[in-house]
């Protein structure tokens, strides 16, 4: 093979025999069409026939390969992600599709593309990245090779999590699909993609050029010292209403995928439909689209800087992202932005890159030449792995990838002081830019409240100190929200901060909605929050955020917000706004309108539960804010364990908001606050224990809170005897999702049946009264049920309020396992829940959600008073068979999930297993936590040394099982309201330092 590191147009060597692939490529977008192009292209100009299986349009691949060698078959087996628009996948309605598309007819699918591959006697069958293709070629015998930066199961796995666990099946099959592919060649900017063992990765794949920029200027009669910028939001046409004032003065702008009836201004160029994209971009000074494997690629390889703006819950994304910012080659616009025409400082922020690639980009030529090689038998890869080994790992997916892992996730880098700052700010001493590598907390003045020795409190405040001076004129390369964040702060003016933890839901979970007495324990990690009040004329702000500022006529109140740690998901580091934005003429919007505001940008949700805080602040308290306020959100507690990362955030926010502004807010009312930030303003309807627990909680004791709404009974100090740990499965949890909302549902539902029915038992009792009071019925008739009693529960508010001797006795046997909704509002008119929507064509599971809380309740009461028991192994087994019926009532709702069974059946074995060693049992029970369906499992057991061995005994044999490692939580700490809020400000130094 001759390989050429340049423009790819390198030839493959023809083997001595002709060769004959099947290559079958997603049904998502043009991207993977025009990347298995160049594959193909080569393939084809080596003398072999190549057979695409597609539903792209023809002409994307007849139009550069006119050869009787290349064959179009035009079938649809997967449908990819469906796109509601150009930056907004439907999560559901792509599993749904793909359920009808792949899932449905798959054994006609698997027969006729078996009887199809023998039938035009494929040699390899090659899928980009069809998952059944795998499995057709298997089938029939046929060696497959998949080529991608991305799979399926790794992209729908997040969506099972946020839209429907009824498809998690689809995630596995997808895998298992993979694992009869033989090996996958990876390219660039890949994602994790553990269903194949064996890898080999090639260079970038891009189509080549076939026109000059000169060349295409002149066609179109633009001359080359005006700055043109290609508006590419791929196959997806958007219907956009461009504006003239929208670019910079003497810019041009060529548009992709315009429709033919879009009117554009004189300044916007209208591109034909099959308009070659390649030649376009090296034409361009700048792109503006979505990120794709296409985009991106070809503009990495022609070296076009690229402003780009977020898809929605497209998780191929950040891996992209992250290698275009590497190499210096994109900048993020805003979505608001986009759709209000603040394009200018983009543009002229991203003709000042300077893009930077120069690997190899002749992908195509190489996977062309192993692809051969495969074809005709060669081994690339050792035998040694075996398929049951392959499909091991794609088991393990599962587990690695429903967690939402931890990714590279680049971060926009041009959050540089506006001109305004640059104008009045003393350029630094070479002092001052190298600064001291010592930095700490003691740069800063406390001029209010106590670290209380917390050692995460002392590394944030080194956090925020290693910001001050940053020089992002520095040749060396900076951390990108770094960068936001040492612009966010006036050094010299006063900041607050404040600190609220994650907690371990002991005992109580999913019960707190209904009322039940909870027991919650506040953990070790927390969430800080720093805010800065400034007059809004003299707000450090970021340059596009005074852009938008300029155009709407001068200054106003902003909210400018970074948040650290956004690698470990797709979303944006930073969020601003106006604050006017949050009124309606002269009071403030509504809760439906400021959830829908939050909404219109998935990536900048996040936000929600920072500035969801100042909104409620407004709405509840009656609080103008008249002032600007920038925030930075530095958080500990890990996103989608189940410890509450949510309500920490909320509470850290809004203690540090309250502080800034002077407002006295009791942590009870507080924590009441932020319940409405997330059930409102967020939309996830939970209880209110977690932000109890954050806001009042106590280190090293139990919050004991009857949730009624909030009353807490007393702080249970943990007895010294005792530990519990918290592991988490690795699998994500979300209380904003699917599972979580309908076990709700089904549980208000069960409520309002039982009310009902003591109504109707009422009613027939009132009259035996009367006539028992003349003394014609039997007393003992009149004593059964109990006025008084029924008269109670027909007006019950809590589940909870209900013992679970008189659920059996009187309501169990009526209360159905499942209701559909119609039929439900058809009989009691509605469910009386303000969080929660009874869908109409949804089946509801009624009577374990109804019965839970009620036993849970129960359940809490006795685990509480048996802390106080005697200090025997009798109290311990008692109180760990608690946690272990919890954790099967859970199960019996539809929340539990493989990862946290799988820990609480590793807890139960280490607790009966016979062993030789002294002592006895050391851990004594296990349940799953907070809202179920992930997350982490709750573990109890004696305080000795043997016990934090067997939990590191469960860690490793749950990492030999799933190939995940748990995280273990351990520790405990104090609640926002007794860490109260740190006054900070930086100390002056002379001017000779």
């Amino acid at each position: 093979m001759r390989v050429r590191d340049g423009d790819g147009g390198g030839e493959v060597t023809a083997p001595p025999q002709h060769l004959v692939f099947a290559y079958y490529i997603t049904g998502h977008g043009f991207g993977h069409a025009t990347r298995a192009l160049e594959v193909v292209r080569h393939l084809v100009a080596a003398g072999h026939d190549v057979h695409v299986v597609t539903a792209a349009p023809e002409f994307v691949f007849t139009t550069e390969i006119a050869s009787p060698s290349l064959h179009i078959r035009k079938v649809l087996l997967d449908c990819g992600a469906v796109q509601a628009d150009a930056l907004t996948v439907d999560r559901l309605a792509s599993l749904e599709k793909y359920h009808q598309t792949a899932v449905v007819p798959r054994e006609s699918i698997l027969k006729t593309e078996a009887e199809w591959l023998n039938s035009i006697k494929a040699d390899l069958v090659v899928s980009d990245v069809v998952p059944v293709a795998c499995r057709a070629a298997a089938d029939a015998g046929i060696r497959s090779v998949c080529v991608t930066n991305f799979s399926w199961d790794f992209i729908y796995a997040e969506y099972v999590v946020a839209a429907g666990h009824h498809h998690r099946s689809i995630v596995w099959q997808i895998a298992e699909d993979y694992s009869h592919c033989e090996f996958l060649l990876r390219l660039p900017g890949y994602c994790p993609m553990p269903a194949f063992r064996d890898v080999i990765d090639v260079p970038l794949v891009v189509r080549r050029l076939h026109r000059s920029r000169y060349e295409v200027r002149k066609e179109l009669g633009i001359a080359d010292d005006v700055k043109l910028v290609i508006f590419n939001f791929g196959g997806q046409p958007a219907g956009w209403e461009l504006k003239k004032e929208w670019l910079p003065d003497g810019w041009l702008c060529l548009v992709c995928g315009a429709s033919d009836t879009q009117e554009l201004p004189p300044n916007f160029i209208k591109l034909a439909k099959d308009a070659y994209t390649p030649d376009l971009m090296a034409a361009s000074d700048c792109m503006l689209g979505k990120i794709g494997y296409g985009t991106v690629s070809e503009a990495l390889a022609y070296k076009l800087p690229f402003v780009f703006v977020r898809r929605d819950y497209f998780n191929e994304e950040p891996f992209l992202r992250n290698m275009l910012e590497h190499y210096q080659c994109g900048i993020e616009m805003i979505r608001r932005d986009l759709l209000t025409g603040h394009w200018k400082p983009y543009l002229q922020r991203a003709i000042t890159l300077q893009p930077c690639y120069d690997g190899p980009i002749n992908g195509g030529e190489v996977a062309a030449h192993i692809l051969q090689d495969t074809a005709v038998g060669k081994k690339y890869i050792s035998g040694k792995l075996s398929g049951a080994r392959r499909l091991r790992d794609a088991i393990v997916l599962g587990y690695q990838l429903q967690r939402a892992p931890g990714r590279d996730v680049g971060i926009p880098d041009w959050y540089s002081l506006s001109e305004k700052e640059i104008s009045v700010r003393p350029m630094p001493t070479s002092h001052d830019m190298n600064g001291s590598p010592e930095l700490s907390f003691e740069d800063f003045e406390i001029l209010h409240g106590d670290m209380q020795g917390l050692t995460d409190t002392m590394s944030f405040l080194k956090s925020l100190s290693g910001l001050v001076g940053n020089d992002l004129r520095s040749p060396e390369k900076q951390t990108r929200e770094r960068a936001a964040a040492s612009v966010l702060f006036d050094w010299e003016e006063e900041i607050y901060v404040a600190r609220a933890p994650g907690r371990l839901d002991v005992m109580g979970g999913i019960a707190d909605y209904s009322g039940s007495l909870v027991l919650q324990m506040p953990i070790r990690e927390a969430c800080h929050v720093a805010v800065q009040r400034s007059d809004p004329t003299k707000q450090k702000q970021w340059k596009h955020t005074q852009a938008r500022q300029l155009a709407n006529g001068g200054a106003v109140p902003v909210l400018q917000i970074v948040s650290f740690g956004s690698e470990l998901s797709n979303r944006a580091p930073t969020f601003d706004m106006d604050l006017s934005d949050f009124m309606d003429g002269e009071k403030p919007m509504s809760y439906d309108k400021a959830k829908e505001y939050f909404s219109r940008d998935p990536s900048q949700k996040w936000a929600a539960y920072v500035a969801g805080t100042i909104f409620v602040l407004m709405t509840e308290l009656g609080v103008r804010f008249t002032d600007s306020m920038s925030i930075l959100v530095s958080s500990s507690v890990p996103e989608g364990k189940g410890v509450s990362s949510s309500a920490s955030v909320e509470v850290a926010s809004m203690s540090a908001i309250a502080a800034a502004y002077g407002l006295n807010i009791a942590p009870r009312d507080l924590a009441l606050l932020c319940q409405k930030v997330e059930n409102r303003v967020v939309g996830a309807p939970c209880g209110v224990m977690d932000q109890m627990t954050s806001a009042c909680g106590e280190a090293n004791k139990f919050l004991a809170m009857v949730c009624q709404p909030a009353e807490v009974k007393e702080l249970v100090s943990i007895p010294t005897h005792i530990r519990f740990w918290g592991l988490d499965s690795g699998i994500r949890h979300s209380v904003g999702g699917t599972d979580y909302g309908s076990v709700r549902v089904g549980t208000y539902m069960g409520r309002k049946m039982i009310k009902c029915a003591a109504s109707d038992l009422l009613s027939e009792l009132l009259p035996s009264c009367t006539s028992m009071q003349s003394g014609d019925s039997n007393p003992d008739e009149y004593e059964e049920h109990g006025v008084d009693l029924l008269k109670s529960e027909a007006s019950m508010e809590y589940l909870c309020n209900l013992p679970p001797h008189r659920y059996e006795a009187v309501y169990a046997k009526d209360i159905p396992e499942t209701i559909t909704g119609d039929v439900f509002l058809e009989k009691y008119g509605d469910h009386n829940d303000a969080v929660t929507e009874v869908d109409r064509k949804r089946s509801y599971c009624v009577k374990a959600p109804t019965r839970h809380p009620i036993y849970e309740n129960s359940r809490v009461e006795a685990f509480k008073a048996l802390l106080t028991a005697s200090k025997t192994e009798e109290q311990l087994s008692a109180l760990g068979e608690l946690m272990f019926q919890c954790h099967y009532s859970y199960n019996a709702c539809g929340l539990g999930s493989d990862g946290t069974d799988r820990l609480v059946n590793l807890v139960q074995e280490i607790r009966h297993r016979k062993t030789s060693r002294t002592g006895g049992p050391s851990l004594f029970g296990a349940k799953i936590t907070g809202g179920g369906s992930g997350g982490s499992v709750c573990v109890i057991g004696k305080n000795c040394l043997k016990s934090s061995e067997e939990i590191l005994e469960i860690q490793k044999r749950y990492k030999a099982a799933t190939g995940y490692l748990p995280i273990v939580l351990e520790g405990s700490s104090p609640g926002a309201g007794k860490f109260g809020y740190l006054k900070i400000r930086r100390r002056s130094t002379s001017p000779s330092n």
